[in-house]
C-alpha cells in the first residue's frame, strides 16, 4: 500500500461491552481494521455477533468503550458531539436494510434533503439529486413518492441519499436483506458502481455470501475481533 495514502477508516483496538445482569457482555474485544478509497469490504458474521454495533461505532453513532476510530486521519475519540455530528454528516453515508425514505417527499426530494441540511441551495441540491438518480437508473422515477416505487427502486433512492453529500465512507447494514435475489443483485451492482466511480470506501454488513464474495475484501467478527477471510 502506498504510504502517502491514508485509510478512509481506521479502527484500532475497538472495544464495546453492554451491561447484562450483574456483569457485562463483551461484543468487541479490540477490533482492528483499515478501509481504503475505492474499496468495498464485506462484514460477515452471525446475527448477534456485533455487526451493527461495529457499524454504529465506525459511523460515530456510538462511542466505543476503548480504542480509536479515525475517519480520513481524524481521531474522533476526543471530538465533542457537535464535531462528531458534523464529521458524520459531511463524510459518512448510511444505508440500512429498510430504506427509511420520507413518504411525503418524492425520490428527488428525499435525495435533496441531506444536501439542504448541509447548506446546499435548493437548486444545486436538486441538480445533484437528479444526477444521482439518473446514474442509478431512476431518472424517470425522480418525481414519484416512495409508495409509487418498487422495493428495489426505494433502496436505490436510499443509496443516492446516502451519497448525496459526497461522503468518503459508506456504511451499509444488510442493504439487500429485504429484497428478492434478482432485485438484490441489481441494487448491489448499483452500489458497487458508485463505490468504484466515486472513490468511496464501503463497509457492508451482509448475510449474503454470494454478494460478499464479489467485494474486494471480506471481514468476519470472531470472538469480538475482526478477521480477514478469503
Amino acid at each position: 500500500m502506498n504510504e502517502t495514502r491514508r485509510p478512509t477508516l481506521k479502527l484500532s483496538g475497538i472495544a464495546r461491552r453492554y451491561r447484562e445482569g450483574d456483569g457485562f457482555l463483551e461484543i468487541l474485544r479490540g477490533a482492528d481494521a483499515e478501509l481504503w478509497p475505492h474499496q468495498s469490504v464485506a462484514l460477515v458474521a452471525p446475527s448477534g455477533a456485533g455487526k451493527s454495533t461495529l457499524l454504529h461505532i465506525a459511523g460515530l453513532l456510538e462511542r466505543p468503550d476503548g480504542g480509536e476510530v479515525e475517519v480520513e486521519g481524524i481521531q474522533t475519540s476526543s471530538l465533542g458531539d457537535a464535531q462528531r455530528t458534523a464529521l458524520r454528516r459531511n463524510r459518512i453515508g448510511f444505508v440500512y436494510q429498510f430504506h427509511h425514505l420520507l413518504p411525503e417527499f418524492t425520490a428527488a426530494e428525499n435525495v435533496m434533503t441531506p444536501q439542504m441540511i448541509a447548506g446546499l441551495s435548493r437548486h444545486e441540491s436538486r441538480r445533484r439529486a437528479l444526477e444521482l438518480l439518473d446514474y442509478l437508473g431512476l431518472a424517470a422515477r425522480a418525481n414519484h413518492r416512495p409508495s409509487e416505487l418498487s422495493g428495489g427502486e426505494q433502496q436505490r433512492v436510499a443509496i443516492a441519499r446516502a451519497v448525496a453529500n459526497a461522503p468518503a465512507l459508506l456504511l451499509a447494514d444488510e442493504p439487500t436483506g429485504n429484497l428478492d435475489p434478482e432485485t438484490a443483485d441489481r441494487v448491489f451492482i448499483a452500489l458497487m458502481s458508485l463505490v468504484r466511480a466515486t472513490g468511496l470506501s464501503a463497509l457492508i454488513a451482509t448475510h449474503n455470501l454470494d454478494l460478499a464474495a464479489r467485494m474486494d475484501r471480506r471481514l468476519s467478527l470472531r470472538n469480538g475481533l475482526l478477521v480477514e477471510t478469503a
